[in-house]
């Protein structure tokens, strides 16, 4: 069967405002507030794996114990999006509806473990359909090996990944996908060749590109 692959942040969901929030709750508990981060930066960073993120927060900000303290900042942006949830992008579970009659749904990105079950267990609604689903923290391999792995345990033929980063279509071109750009999300692509500008635009795109 043919199927989608979404990315999660900017392109599901836009969880950067409560990430800010959880974080930064513990960057100031650990640094006696004198490391904090804001929208901009969360935004920047998101679509990233954990280790380079992890990098990103502290290059300017020598301390002890880095591991530790992010490792803090991720159980306690767990226990945030578990309490609070995030937002999620319009008409997300009309077009779900609709591209689940012809398409598997999945997703692929590069968080934590965990995180896309905060997603699906805050909006449970949602969960249904969803096939599969995997992450950089289950497998510390990079998204296109990630999107492969989904695409052969799956057995899917023509596959399509939608994300909103410029690391999204490398990944997915690299994983053979055909990547449409999310470009409500947090990111430019001016190479991909397919855009949407809200996901209730994705299954008539679908049916272009198909027929």
């Amino acid at each position: 069967m043919n199927a989608v692959i979404f990315d999660l942040d900017g392109t599901l969901w836009d969880s950067s405002d409560e990430v800010v929030i959880a974080w930064n709750e513990v960057l100031s508990r650990a640094t006696d507030g004198k490391l904090q981060i804001d929208k901009e930066f969360m935004q920047s960073i998101m679509g990233k794996n954990m280790e380079e993120i992890k990098n990103s927060i502290f290059a300017d900000y020598p301390i002890e114990n880095i591991d530790k303290i992010f490792d803090d900042c991720l159980a306690n942006e767990q226990i945030y999006l578990h309490k609070s949830g995030a937002k999620i992008y319009p008409q997300l579970e009309e077009t779900l509806i609709t591209l689940s009659g012809k398409y598997e749904l999945s997703i692929v990105s590069n968080c934590q473990c965990g995180y896309i079950e905060s997603f699906l267990g805050y909006y449970s609604n949602l969960e249904k359909y969803f096939s599969d689903r995997e992450c950089y923290g289950n497998t510390l391999k990079e998204k296109d090996e990630n999107i492969k792995s989904v695409i052969m345990r799956n057995n899917y033929e023509k596959v399509f990944y939608v994300g909103d980063t410029l690391g999204d279509y490398n990944s997915a071109t690299k994983a053979g996908a055909v990547f449409i750009h999310a470009d409500y999300g947090f990111g430019e692509v001016p190479q991909a060749e397919y855009r949407i500008s809200s996901l209730s635009e994705l299954p008539t795109l679908l049916e272009k590109i198909t027929s």
